[in-house]
């Protein structure tokens, strides 16, 4: 079907509404049948964007997605894997963990704040060299994308693809970069850090229990969070603006959306 006469079975279709609201609302008030066209037109619309999805290949709709998660993991990874990525990004900053705020509290109250900024810096650093490590298992999880998790990620919310990750990858991704974390904590002197900031407030480091608190999983925690934070906000970016949509594939399969 060419593109003029799709349009013009489009404008039939509502035509064809408007006269059977006509039918049988002839009777009613103008507000009422106005607003009952208005419906109908929505339906029409609804039903258009459902066939232009459904008319898409098997093999489009897969490739469309892969590439959509394949742009999005790439941007969100280059934006939090450089100096500065989480530190000076205050919606992915990794925070002091809560049970060493009191602590912190108490230092910057008798003016040691460099001590307290240098810990928080070193964490967020951390986050910041692991995250490119993850590439490669976000690429597994997209290459192991079925039929049915493409078209109920194409057909879902804003978000559908992140939640994906969420659901089929946490698990592995936390596996996977907790010992990259781990080194990464301990050039970036995370754990030296963590000791110079307890022992510097005297008694009141005894109510810190140091062996309790893991920090290269809470690290690994909340650099988890911030990635699918910036993942899913690449994901909306890709759905709703065109312009973000860089390859051909993207925009035929998100353009079959109507957006």
């Amino acid at each position: 079907m060419t593109k003029i006469s799709g349009v013009f079975m489009r404008q039939k279709q509502v035509f064809s509404a408007f006269l059977l609201g006509v039918a049988l609302l002839g009777g009613a008030a103008h507000a009422d049948w106005k607003s009952w066209l208005k419906s109908a037109k929505e339906a029409v619309d609804k039903s258009d964007t459902s066939t232009a999805t459904t008319a898409l290949s098997n093999e489009q709709i897969i490739q469309g997605l892969k590439d959509a998660l394949s742009v999005g993991t790439e941007k969100a990874i280059a934006l939090l894997g450089r100096p500065g990525g989480y530190l000076n990004d205050a919606q992915v900053k990794i925070p002091l963990p809560d049970g060493l705020k009191s602590v912190a509290k108490g230092l910057r109250a008798i003016g040691q704040d460099e001590l307290v900024d240098e810990f928080e810096t070193t964490m967020n650093r951390a986050a910041e060299k692991a995250v490119p490590e993850t590439v490669s298992i976000f690429g597994d999880t997209i290459r192991q994308m079925s039929l049915e998790d493409a078209r109920g990620i194409l057909n879902g919310g804003d978000t559908a693809a992140t939640e994906y990750f969420k659901n089929k990858g946490s698990g592995r991704l936390s596996e996977a970069i907790l010992p990259i974390v781990q080194e990464a904590t301990k050039q970036a002197g995370v754990t030296s850090s963590y000791k110079d900031l307890v022992g510097q407030v005297g008694f009141l480091g005894s109510y810190v229990d140091m062996d309790s608190l893991d920090l290269d999983k809470y690290v690994t925690a909340k650099a988890l969070d911030g990635l699918f934070l910036k993942l899913a906000e690449q994901e909306q970016l890709i759905r709703n603006d065109p312009v973000a949509r860089t390859t051909d594939i993207l925009k035929t399969v998100f353009g079959s959306l109507g957006k």
